[in-house]
């Protein structure tokens, strides 16, 4: 009922947007509202629009209302580019929001660079989506999803005992953009860009051979339609795997994989998701997810300091402000989004401008003295879009919370769950 009542929102927005006055600012977002990425892209508008609403609460942009755009791409590649080639042509939109997955930021970047938007772009890791050339991205997560092995394998190394660490690995994940990014890096594949196959970067040997570690098991499950998950699980059983990687599209699916591992009780050292941390997973596992790791890029206890129109808005008082408008704590895919709405809030009243020129060129001279602030942590990117020197975290599920684990240095840490229980 929710992610429905969000996209009429959206399309509300949409055919009603030709009544407001020229003296607006406007934003166009292309995102999923339904289909297979309709729970974390919903969570993503609400980010946007929770931004974009306290923006306007405090007087808007340049003395203007700022107004969002956004409609439902209903997870289709090329229905979001579609939109976002009207936003620009049609709707005239002084600026554009990035949607949610790398499978659809990688051909709307295309888009936006043709025209010289700026892309913020809030959930679209994929190494290739950067190796192009375009100027115009500003990723606001951590590092490309190519490298997310090397965290996702640290955090047992670092902080299970020496009897907890595993030397047998199955890996499982979607046949999906960013999921096949992930596990070219744990298994040292080459990246090549689409199309023309020029070699991105050569992975080799790989991360699971650089931990030490024995791959036993690997399979990727199709894109959409997928529901064999105890056949799946069953496998990954057989093969003794004491650690299992899973690197999936949506929280559903996590919560499938989950759940066929409990059914067949397979009981290994770690169980690592990519997806996870919403509440959706939580209900759908209850107790059952004790334990299991998540690899994330935001958490409630983060102390990063930001600000937004003008007045200080850091992760705790977003914390605060989110709970008290809807009695519970945000889902990083909200977090997410509104901390990239806060970056070009920063840029657009630092330059007193919505011209995407000189919105890009203040972007692109932040710098680890100059970042840009935010309730995920400083940002400043390299000439590809990039952000340096950031680090994503893991989290664990205990006792029905999500605790932060790892990376020890980046602040207090909680105690880690080793060996994950039995089911």
């Amino acid at each position: 009922m929710r992610i429905k009542k969000l996209a009429l929102t959206a399309l509300t927005l949409f055919f009603s947007f030709s009544l407001y006055a020229a003296e607006t600012i406007k934003i166009g977002a292309s995102m999923p509202l339904t289909g297979m990425f309709a729970v974390p892209g919903s969570k993503h508008l609400e980010g946007y629009q929770m931004c974009v609403d306290i923006i306007n609460q405090n007087g808007g942009w340049l003395g203007k209302d700022v107004i969002l755009l956004a409609i439902d791409n209903r997870s289709d590649t090329e229905t979001s580019i579609s939109q976002y080639e009207r936003f620009i042509n049609v709707d005239k939109v002084d600026l554009v929001f990035g949607t949610f997955s790398s499978k659809l930021t990688f051909p709307t970047s295309t888009i936006l660079a043709k025209y010289n938007y700026v892309l913020p772009i809030p959930s679209g890791g994929a190494l290739r989506i950067y190796r192009r050339g375009f100027k115009n991205l500003f990723y606001f997560q951590s590092n490309p999803a190519e490298y997310y092995g090397k965290q996702l394998l640290a955090v047992v190394r670092d902080r299970a005992s020496a009897s907890d660490q595993p030397k047998t690995v199955a890996l499982v994940h979607a046949d999906d953009f960013f999921a096949n990014s992930i596990a070219n890096g744990l298994l040292g594949k080459k990246v090549k860009l689409p199309g023309s196959g020029k070699l991105v970067e050569d992975m080799a040997p790989g991360y699971i051979v650089e931990a030490g570690m024995k791959l036993v098991y690997h399979e990727q499950w199709p894109e959409e339609g997928f529901s064999d998950w105890l056949t799946l699980a069953n496998s990954i059983k057989n093969s003794g795997a004491e650690m299992v990687i899973g690197m999936m599209a949506s929280p559903e699916e996590a919560v499938q994989l989950s759940r066929a591992l409990k059914t067949v009780r397979h009981n290994p050292k770690h169980l690592m998701l990519t997806q996870g941390t919403q509440s959706e997973f939580l209900e759908g596992l209850g107790d059952a997810t004790e334990g299991i790791m998540i690899y994330a890029a935001w958490h409630d206890d983060a102390p990063y300091e930001g600000t937004l129109a003008g007045q200080r808005m850091n992760n705790s008082d977003f914390v605060a402000k989110y709970k008290a408008m809807n009695g519970k704590l945000p889902d990083e895919d909200v977090a997410i989004t509104f901390a990239l709405c806060q970056g070009i809030d920063q840029a657009v009243n630092a330059t007193r401008s919505v011209d995407n020129a000189r919105i890009m060129s203040w972007l692109h001279t932040r710098t680890s003295r100059n970042p840009v602030k935010t309730i995920l942590g400083d940002y400043y990117w390299d000439s590809t879009g990039l952000p340096i020197n950031k680090q994503a975290l893991i989290v664990q599920w205990q006792g029905s919370k999500l605790k932060f684990i790892y990376p020890t240095n980046e602040f207090q840490a909680s105690s880690m769950i080793s060996p994950k229980p039995a089911w």
